[in-house]
């Protein structure tokens, strides 16, 4: 059975202390468990201070996003050798907000992808339809074709180091979030692509989260659907009050 995964992607939000404040509090509450992996993303400058103040626990730290490039003159980019050495573990790429805000396509994801590999970085490779397409029933058109761009020329072995994250656009911070069932037929779907690329055996080794507005009270409903492996939460993952009950979400089965 696949480990839930709970991610707390904190986007542009939080300051010095009250990054501290609450990633103490998470350590705190997760311990030593071992029935669920947690991670936080802070914006790139408190990576470094959050990653030491959880050394050593089992919370894995992140960054939100990465260079594409190695080094070099690339003005406001952070490399994934930078990001490691500053003790991130994985990195999210092809988030929504960086694909449609800031224009990401699904080649320039998928270089990130083999750069963060390059680095010995884990990766979340977030793919998600607008509304628009959902309603012309693109759904899958759309996300197979971002999962299979996204993970051109990744080895099986690299899979591995390698989180879905199926977060529809239309639900990321607006209230709205998928029902179960539409939950449930992407995360298939996107399972079956995974299946048909490499083999069925890694495709069920594969976490895939949810993402979109997910909430204490919707968290339990997502997580008893057979393919969502747990979630890539936004607004929820700054609070306390909030992310820890979705940590603790696969125990309220």
């Amino acid at each position: 059975m696949r480990k839930p995964f709970i991610a707390g992607n904190w986007k542009m939000n939080l300051e010095r202390k009250s990054a501290l404040d609450l990633v103490a509090r998470i350590k705190e509450h997760v311990g030593a468990r071992d029935d669920v992996d947690v991670a936080v993303f802070p914006p790139f400058v408190y990576v470094d201070e959050v990653a030491r103040a959880l050394r050593g626990s089992k919370i894995a730290v992140g960054a939100q996003n990465c260079c594409d490039e190695p080094h070099g003159a690339f003005t406001g980019e952070i490399s994934a050798a930078q990001l490691a050495d500053v003790g991130a573990t994985l990195v999210i790429l092809g988030h929504s907000e960086r694909r449609h805000v800031y224009g990401e396509g699904n080649e320039l994801v998928n270089r990130k992808v083999h750069a963060a590999l390059d680095k010995g970085l884990a990766v979340i490779l977030c793919v998600g339809e607008t509304l628009e397409q959902r309603q012309a029933k693109q759904t899958e058109k759309v996300i197979g074709g971002q999962l299979t761009a996204g993970l051109a020329g990744v080895s099986a072995r690299d899979l591995l180091k390698i989180t879905i994250a199926y977060e529809p656009v239309w639900a990321i911070g607006t209230g709205q979030v998928a029902t179960a069932k539409q939950a449930g037929e992407a995360h298939a779907y996107l399972r079956g692509v995974l299946g048909g690329v490499y083999t069925d055996s890694l495709a069920d080794q594969t976490r895939i989260q949810y993402g979109g507005s997910v909430k204490p009270d919707n968290v339990k409903e997502l997580l008893l659907v057979p393919d969502v492996d747990g979630c890539l939460v936004g607004g929820a993952s700054l609070k306390a009050e909030t992310f820890l009950p979705l940590i603790d979400g696969r125990r309220m089965r």
